[in-house]
């Protein structure tokens, strides 16, 4: 591996680059194509939450199998490494949120949460500090440097792109940031990773959410807002009761395992959660299409674009053509389950123009089939 491997799809041409590391596999790439570049380099990793050696859990992002995980990269790579203990911060600006977002009958993605707080806004303030030229990360997604400055886009590989838990990068961030490995596929950071001779070349990926053990949102939701136990209503639109829940917790848009009721002469879907009388509204899948979301805190990256474009209104959902009118998206067709507390990223080709949280959505008008 040459320095000019760290240019692969981020020119750069610094002389300190402090790199987030969480000691997996891709921020572990990305600190050895930066030592490679001949730029001093620095490991940073955020203790954010440490319950894997609590659980003994492989794969949680920040425990502390992890944090040793990342030293023994650095110390491979024979570079720096600090641990910045942010444990009141993550638990403030994501754990909360994402309790608090659930007792509201939202559904939340904690991970956008995590990058606009504790990852990018905490970590600006480290590298910079640090005296670093630019912050690099694992995430995979492309930083092309365009007419009027740096765009965000897809990474090439469409499997591991995560341009979407980055619709929130400002563009002042946007210019200090760096994404070796949005130009590459998964495979070839793991051949990196195993050329450098790096311990953690074979590791699996996490597939959790970080501070959630086994995915089981509800016990953790219960731990901290009890409240959200709170039993009530299955309802249809018409108010009529079909049955009981457990628990908001239990519940999104769109979901239709787990209503346990009988006597419909068609499958039943959440169409909504009422936090203040605490139920679950239910209809035909037709009730779910939406016409039009309304979106705030909206980031926007594309200057005064006003061409064609498509949105994302949840992670694993293909883009769909939308236009973008103040604060209102309106899809092109009805789309399907878009529900509050997620984020609607808008898209140009592979371009990341911008987004915004759902707040609200208004139903189509679908004639009944």
């Amino acid at each position: 591996m040459t320095p000019a491997d760290f240019q692969l799809s981020q020119p750069l041409k610094a002389r300190r680059i402090v790199v987030a590391m969480s000691g997996g596999v891709d921020s572990s790439v990305v600190a050895g194509l930066a030592a490679a570049s001949g730029a001093e380099t620095i490991g940073v990793t955020l203790q954010l939450y440490d319950h894997g050696e609590a659980v003994g859990r492989v794969g949680s992002c920040c425990a502390g199998r992890d944090i040793r995980d990342a030293r023994a990269v650095c110390d491979k790579l024979g570079i720096a490494h600090y641990v910045f203990d942010h444990a009141s911060s993550f638990r403030e600006t994501v754990i909360d949120d994402f309790a608090d977002e659930y007792l509201a009958g939202r559904t939340p993605i904690p991970c956008v949460k995590c990058n606009m707080g504790p990852k990018f806004t905490d970590l600006f303030a480290l590298a910079r500090d640090l005296g670093a030229d630019c912050l690099a990360t694992g995430h995979y997604v492309r930083r092309v440097e365009g007419a009027y400055g740096p765009e965000l886009h897809r990474a090439i590989d469409p499997a591991r792109d995560q341009s979407y838990f980055l619709f929130a990068t400002t563009a002042a961030q946007l210019d200090f940031l760096r994404f070796p490995l949005g130009g590459m596929p998964k495979a070839q950071v793991r051949e990196l990773a195993a050329e450098l001779g790096l311990g953690v070349a074979a590791k699996p990926d996490s597939q959790d959410i970080c501070f959630v053990p086994d995915r089981d949102y509800a016990s953790l939701v219960k731990k901290l807002r009890p409240e959200v136990e709170t039993s009530g209503d299955i309802v249809d639109e018409a108010g009529r009761v079909l049955g009981q829940h457990k628990g908001l917790i239990h519940f999104t848009v769109g979901q239709r395992r787990g209503l346990e009721i009988g006597g419909a002469a068609e499958p039943y879907y959440v169409l909504r959660l009422d936090s203040a009388s605490r139920q679950v509204i239910v209809g035909p899948k037709r009730a779910l299409a939406v016409r039009t979301a309304r979106i705030d805190n909206i980031n926007w990256l594309a200057g005064d674009y006003h061409g064609e474009m498509t949105v994302k209104v949840r992670s694993l959902a293909k883009p769909v053509p939308a236009r973008l009118e103040h604060d209102r998206v309106t899809f092109e067709l009805p789309e399907y389950g878009v529900a509050p507390g997620q984020a609607a990223v808008l898209y140009a080709g592979d371009r990341v123009l911008g987004g915004g949280w759902i707040q609200q959505t208004e139903r189509a008008e679908l004639a009944l089939a």
